[in-house]
């Protein structure tokens, strides 16, 4: 059988032992063990919730990624640079409340929440989680991933190792909720959002009931006050997933919608009931929904991190070229040397966690497999690969990438009756899309920018940005741009519309993996190593 490529998300790839992914047949030995919604306004936000200015969770106000009434800095030269305050390593966005900021952090082992004066950049406190073992997360990932939520009294943070910490604004400690850790292919990402009295968390999860071959997934609500659970709803036909819920207001009321595995479902806030499904998506999701125009969108991409249906397959013969030595335009097993596997996100450097199959450490037995990767691709046994043997070799499997647009008023499976139209085309990996004046805006890895009408998924252009390698931060809107930050660092600032007007780039010269938060006048920017506030002057 030709050698199959299937792979999977979030710049990682597991084992099929670890997954129910299947693994690729090889000719070769060492087979193995690869194994009324805001829709009037206009912009998908929930205008009757106190907090919905508020930069208080992931990705702001009700999840949507945009700042209204908020004018940071178009251009982000260093005249805008209010501050610049070193961090410790974590992927959490900041949130903001007053004027204080809040994140989370992993620092000397220990998993700790940080508040920070937006005003000068100066920590305020710091509080270290009860000792536990810190959860084992893949190498992309961290233990201090979800972003916390905050509210005008308390602050709210979820770490997988350990559960819920309430803290106020001063850094007084107001309860803890242990949670046991998830089982998880890549670790916890998911964030809690609040939704009146009580904190909503997705508990997605591999591992199965006692006795049982249903998952233990669930939903978890607590009240903000005490920490105590006001409901929890079974999801057992799920497992392990990154996206964090929102709450869809519409004409009929309000649903909590959450993405998970293979399906995009809505829930009664108040009770956790189930009230519809769709399906479609992939095993794995991770971009969080966003609403307006009276429909809630939901994407997730193919295995894999593929953005299109038909994928251009040219990218992966020429990262293959990357290792012919001799410059022939063929691949010999002698040329498959350093950091060389088959690729599997070709925009991607060799040696990067995400790059392609991952490999045993032992010599033996990472000699086996790539002997057997080699013979699977090379069917003629003459000794090399050629690209069209190659990309005869691949297969695109196991779900297309998609995004869905739902209207409300349905009830069990919507699919085939409240679905009014689906994109295959251009979906990102791991950045949520960005609802904003009836368009859709989607930015892929590549850095490939896509703006879509919401009313009818007509692609309005698809434009690169520039920014090589991968995006995992999520575009946010103010003052009528976009802003998208490159893992490699590259912030691009473009101008919201049908036409694609690149306004400004800058490099902040440091790897740039999570979501930035806005207020009035600042854009608040969490690199790998640093805060940044970048503000518009007085």
């Amino acid at each position: 059988m030709a050698f199959s490529m299937m792979v999977f998300l979030c710049a990682t790839s597991l084992s099929a032992a670890e997954t129910d992914i299947f693994p690729a047949d090889f000719d070769g030995k060492d087979g193995g063990d690869w194994k009324v919604e805001g829709a009037a306004f206009g912009d998908g936000l929930d205008h009757a919730r106190a907090e919905a200015d508020s930069w208080n969770q992931f990705r702001g106000p009700n999840g949507s990624g945009v700042a209204r009434a908020c004018e940071p800095p178009a251009t982000l030269d260093g005249s805008h640079v209010a501050w610049k305050t070193p961090v410790p390593p974590g992927l959490s966005s900041p949130v903001l409340a007053g004027n204080r900021l809040f994140l989370t952090a992993v620092e000397n082992g220990r998993l700790v929440t940080l508040a920070f004066d937006t005003a000068s950049g100066k920590l305020t406190w710091r509080r270290e989680a009860p000792r536990v073992p810190v959860q084992k997360v893949h190498k992309i990932n961290s233990p201090a991933a979800s972003t916390p939520q905050v509210d005008d009294e308390r602050v709210y943070v979820y770490f997988g190792s350990y559960g819920l910490l309430c803290y106020d604004h001063e850094g007084r400690r107001q309860w803890a909720k242990p949670i046991p850790t998830p089982r998880s292919l890549y670790g916890v990402a998911t964030s809690p959002i609040g939704h009146g009295e009580c904190l909503i968390l997705v508990l997605d999860n591999d591992a199965n009931l006692p006795g049982s071959r249903v998952s233990r997934s669930k939903i978890l609500a607590v009240k903000k006050s005490t920490g105590e659970t006001a409901w929890e709803t079974p999801r057992p036909f799920h497992r392990s997933g990154w996206s964090t819920p929102m709450i869809w207001s519409h004409a009929d009321g309000k649903d909590l919608v959450v993405l998970g595995s293979g399906r995009v479902s809505g829930y009664d806030p108040q009770t956790g009931a189930e009230k519809w499904f769709a399906t479609g998506f992939s095993r794995e999701t991770i971009a969080m929904p966003v609403s307006g125009s009276g429909h809630v969108y939901a994407s997730a991409a193919m295995l894999g991190g593929v953005p299109d249906e038909q994928p251009d397959l040219q990218p992966f013969w020429d990262a293959v070229m990357q290792f012919d030595g001799n410059g022939d335009g063929q691949l010999q097993r002698s040329e498959m040397t350093g950091h060389f596997t088959f690729p599997f996100r070709p925009e991607l450097p060799p040696g990067h966690p995400g790059y392609g199959m991952p490999l045993p450490e032992d010599k033996a037995r990472r000699k086996g497999r790539l002997d057997g990767m080699f013979a699977g691709v090379d069917k003629d046994k003459n000794g090399f690969w050629t690209r069209d043997e190659f990309l005869a070799s691949l297969s695109f499997r196991r779900a297309k990438p998609m995004l869905m647009a739902i209207r409300p008023g349905g009830k069990g499976d919507v699919t085939e009756t409240h679905v009014t139209w689906q994109l295959h085309r251009n979906i990102p990996e791991i950045p949520s899309p960005v609802f904003y004046k009836d368009r859709l805006y989607l930015v892929r890895n590549g850095g490939g920018l896509a703006a879509v009408d919401a009313t009818n998924g007509e692609v309005l252009y698809r434009e690169r940005l520039g920014g090589r390698g991968q995006y995992s931060a999520s575009p946010v809107v103010a003052n009528d741009h976009l802003y998208l930050a490159s893992n490699r660092g590259l912030v691009s600032v473009v101008k919201a519309g049908d036409a694609f007007q690149m306004v400004h780039q800058r490099d902040l010269g440091e790897p740039v993996f999570v979501t930035p938060a806005v207020d009035a006048s600042t854009i608040y920017i969490r690199t790998e190593t640093n805060l940044w506030a970048l503000r518009t002057r007085d």
